[in-house]
């Protein structure tokens, strides 16, 4: 039996692909007997959260539905500076699995409803069987260093002005590390060599993983894809243009590659 939500429970209502947020006095989860419209996911959340300890709910808004005095939907980006990174997370956890629910009540082989799996995250086919499971994609994003300075390039996606390191989607049949050459390689033409491992991080636009990795030049000289990449180069850490802010992977890779070089200076 699932456990019904409680009325003081902080709430992640989405509304599409925005949460609601009470900025009243300062910005905060609302408290779900705060948000008469909202439709709790209850038996969801349960089921996607047996490992995990919880004291947050998980919720739908209506369309039309009118919005409590004093709350907002704002995206789910901003949801770091204005909750923190903890709420992040599970926003972005919260938001992504809602999302595929609606994406899988039918069948992609066959066209038939699909329903929840009876003990597992998943969704079956009740007609040919086909289980689905949540979609995650991985990415790798990596920081490519040569004689003190980084690799930070800009894609025509970017707000105005903005660099960053370079980062892909993992194709079939290949290994992290063979998917980190190969985007280098492909957006910028330069060789890469001592691939490293970095850290991770979940990314619900729209439903990756991002793995990071640091790596040296090997090889070749910069000549932009001018499809991803519109512009690269070497920057040493005085030379930094526009960079993403705090809440990313991209960033922290950044920041690692500062602390370093100011350590060796």
């Amino acid at each position: 039996m699932s456990k019904k939500p409680g009325a003081g429970e902080k709430t992640f209502a989405f509304q599409d692909d925005r949460l609601l947020v009470c900025f009243t006095p300062d910005p905060r989860l609302p408290r779900l007997g705060e948000i008469p419209a909202a439709e709790p996911a209850g038996e969801l959340q349960e089921r996607f959260s047996k490992a995990r300890s919880s004291d947050c709910v998980w919720a739908r808004l209506p369309e039309n539905a009118p919005l409590p005095e004093g709350m907002s939907l704002v995206p789910l980006r901003e949801a770091w500076g204005l909750l923190g990174e903890e709420a992040f997370l599970e926003a972005g956890r919260a938001r992504q699995i809602l999302d595929w629910i609606q994406e899988t009540n039918f069948c992609g082989r066959c066209g038939k409803r699909m329903r929840d799996h009876a003990t597992e995250g998943a969704r079956t086919c009740q007609s040919c069987g086909l289980t689905v499971y949540p979609t995650v994609s991985p990415a790798i994003i990596v920081a490519v260093e040569r004689e003190g300075k980084l690799l930070l390039a800009r894609s025509p996606h970017f707000p105005k002005g903005r660099y960053s390191v370079l980062a892909g989607f993992v194709e079939p049949g290949e290994t992290l590390e063979q998917a980190v050459v190969r985007e280098v390689l492909e957006e910028v033409s330069v060789r890469v060599k001592e691939i490293r491992y970095f850290g991770s991080q979940p990314w619900p636009f729209p439903h990756s993983l991002m793995v990071g990795f640091s790596a040296a030049w090997e090889s070749g000289e910069i000549c932009v894809d001018g499809k991803e990449i519109e512009d690269a180069g070497w920057f040493a850490p005085e030379e930094f243009p526009e960079i993403p802010p705090p809440l990313s992977i991209s960033r922290r890779l950044i920041d690692d590659f500062t602390r370093r070089n100011r350590n060796e200076n």
